[in-house]
């Protein structure tokens, strides 16, 4: 059951974010308050506990990543979300897997558009040169990317097949 209220909320944020490129806080605020209402009724206060601190796991996640401009804050806010349903292990293992299928959709996403060589070079340009190279204005690279794809995806991904 927890699978589908998951889903439902996830497959929102995903419509919302391809189409404005916005997660709206009303919408994850009551991602949020679905998700403690969720640990209250099956579990009790362990399972506000619970929820609260998936919250913090996945905000801490994915925090350092819009902290330094990979992210947008409504993705950091969506995994929050999630973490407040699925607790810290749980969180734990949908962040991987949404950092792993982000990477796999981004680098399809450059390849697709022809840029991902240029996207190889600058970031080898700036490894070495220990500088950053920023991407020109119309480069592939400087795309929004609807990141709540990729958190859905991996949050489900976690759901059905995580080793442990």
């Amino acid at each position: 059951m927890l699978i589908f209220v998951v889903s439902a909320l996830l497959l929102g944020a995903v419509i919302y974010d391809i189409v404005s490129h916005r997660l709206p806080n009303y919408y994850l605020l009551l991602g949020l308050i679905v998700g403690f209402a969720w640990q209250a009724w099956t579990a009790g206060w362990g399972g506000v506990i619970s929820g609260g601190a998936g919250l913090l796991t996945g905000f801490a996640l994915f925090f350092p990543l819009y902290a330094l401009g990979g992210m947008a804050a409504g993705d950091v806010k969506l995994m929050a979300v999630v973490g407040s349903f699925l607790g810290v292990t749980g969180t734990l293992w949908a962040g991987a897997y949404s950092l792993m299928v982000g990477s796999i959709l981004g680098i399809l996403y450059l390849l697709c558009k022809g840029h991902l060589g240029k996207f190889v070079v600058r970031y080898w340009l700036s490894a070495t040169a220990r500088t950053l190279i920023s991407a020109d204005e119309n480069d592939a690279a400087r795309h929004r990317f609807p990141y709540a794809i990729a958190i859905a995806a991996g949050t489900l991904l976690s759901q059905y097949w995580t080793p442990f």
